[in-house]
């Protein structure tokens, strides 16, 4: 191979080379604008959403045990949730939350639950003992 041969090869490796780089930069460009755009709609749903949320006037219809009750916080904790009956869920039961299609979830005192309409609550005894076979 001759000098000027090398010469040809290294120049066009290179040439290769700019517009291997120059492609990325560009798909990068592309994928950052894509992502900036995804962004950018995501933040103006949960927007929306929150506002529609805030606005929300009427009461949230749930159960617990079957009884309906009407709250108009957004958010109650395993404690509010259990003073809502009269009289009110004891330390001796558990307050769990149904959920269809899934394992039910047990609430505790301090956690806040999203209301929604249609939450359903149930309780079970907290202890249970096994019997004597």
């Amino acid at each position: 191979m001759t000098e000027h041969d090398e010469t040809g090869a290294s120049t066009s490796r290179e040439k290769e080379l700019e517009a291997f780089r120059e492609r990325q930069l560009r798909e990068l460009r592309e994928f950052e604008e894509r992502q900036k755009q995804e962004l950018e709609q995501f933040e103006r749903h949960e927007l929306e959403e929150l506002k529609e949320f805030e606005e929300r006037q009427h009461p949230y219809e749930i159960k617990i045990d079957r009884t309906e009750f009407k709250v108009t916080e957004h958010f109650l904790t395993g404690a509010q949730l259990r003073a809502l009956p009269n009289p009110p869920i004891g330390p001796d039961r558990d307050l769990f939350e149904v959920v269809p299609g899934g394992s039910d979830e047990k609430i505790a005192d301090t956690q806040k639950v999203k209301m929604r309409d249609g939450l359903r609550f149930f309780t079970a005894p907290a202890q249970i003992n096994p019997g004597l076979v």
